[in-house]
């Protein structure tokens, strides 16, 4: 069984772009094992915005846990629930934990691959 990876970094939209366009003739010509997954930001400060160390730390207990409520993610965390609920909103918004059939959260990667350059 693979491990479910994503990669997240800043990257342009035309980069991403030439990086799809890529992927598409390797997936044509038969090249492509497995399908990557990157979710991109506009820049560092958007990133660091949505991937907060508190938001990080409720990714890793949805991990940990399994899938749980809103209400029992706030237990577990020890934290408010309407603070929990405005993470857990932003995390879903970006595709970082998704809901199951029974309306609870999950955190469906293994490994989160982060990459930002100093340097264009």
């Amino acid at each position: 069984m693979s491990k479910q990876h994503i990669h997240i970094g800043v990257e342009d939209a035309d980069r991403g772009f030439e990086r799809f366009t890529e992927a598409w003739h390797k997936a044509e010509a038969g090249e492509i094992e497995q399908a990557e997954i990157h979710l991109n930001f506009e820049d560092f400060s958007m990133l660091a915005s949505v991937l907060t160390p508190k938001r990080l730390e409720l990714m890793k207990i949805l991990r940990q846990h399994g899938p749980l409520s809103v209400r029992a993610l706030s237990k577990q965390l020890e934290r408010d629930y309407k603070n929990v609920h405005v993470d857990a909103s932003a995390l879903e918004e970006v595709g970082l934990i998704q809901r199951t059939e029974e309306g609870l959260l999950v955190a469906p990667w293994d490994v989160i691959d982060a990459h930002v350059r100093l340097v264009a």
